[in-house]
């Protein structure tokens, strides 16, 4: 299977094609190595928050920094491959960074969606509200993480 993502290019003309119509582009972005009920949930949240959403997808070295190593368990073309199938889900732009600071400022989206767990620190919340655009927090879906589906297929596995 040949995933097409989208280029930082590609992801601006679509902003710029929607906000010359006078629609919203949403962004968001995470992860996303093994794919849950939370994630499906958070999406469909995001993608209602506007007319089109593009999800920035952390690639392989930046999980491998910030959760640590063993982690993505899933590649970044396979994990963009998962999130690309589904209908919320407009668009994948992979980046390298830790934070997607510099891809929201090349984007410039209408809406910057992140997790309530997250309230604390939205990256590129200046950068979007500075053009005119809004910040939503989605609320965390309880009990689905991919932390704990990772912890329970070990205590199976030790079963």
């Amino acid at each position: 299977m040949n995933v097409e993502t989208l280029s930082i290019a590609d992801a601006r003309k679509l902003r710029d094609q929607l906000d010359a119509a006078g629609r919203k582009l949403v962004f968001s972005n995470g992860c996303f190595d093994i794919l849950h009920r939370g994630h499906v949930q958070y999406l469909e949240f995001a993608r209602a928050q506007g007319d089109a959403l593009i999800v920035g997808l952390n690639s392989d070295s930046s999980v491998r920094r910030i959760k640590g190593p063993g982690r993505p368990i899933n590649g970044e073309r396979d994990r963009a491959a998962v999130l690309s199938a589904l209908r919320s889900v407009d668009g994948v732009v992979i980046f390298d960074e830790d934070e997607p600071r510099t891809l929201i400022e090349a984007i410039l989206p209408h809406v910057l969606v992140k997790g309530h767990d997250w309230a604390h620190y939205v990256s590129g919340r200046e950068v979007v509200e500075a053009h005119g655009g809004r910040v939503v927090l989605a609320e965390f879906s309880e009990g689905h993480s991919t932390t704990n589906t990772i912890e329970r297929i070990l205590r199976a596995d030790a079963v």
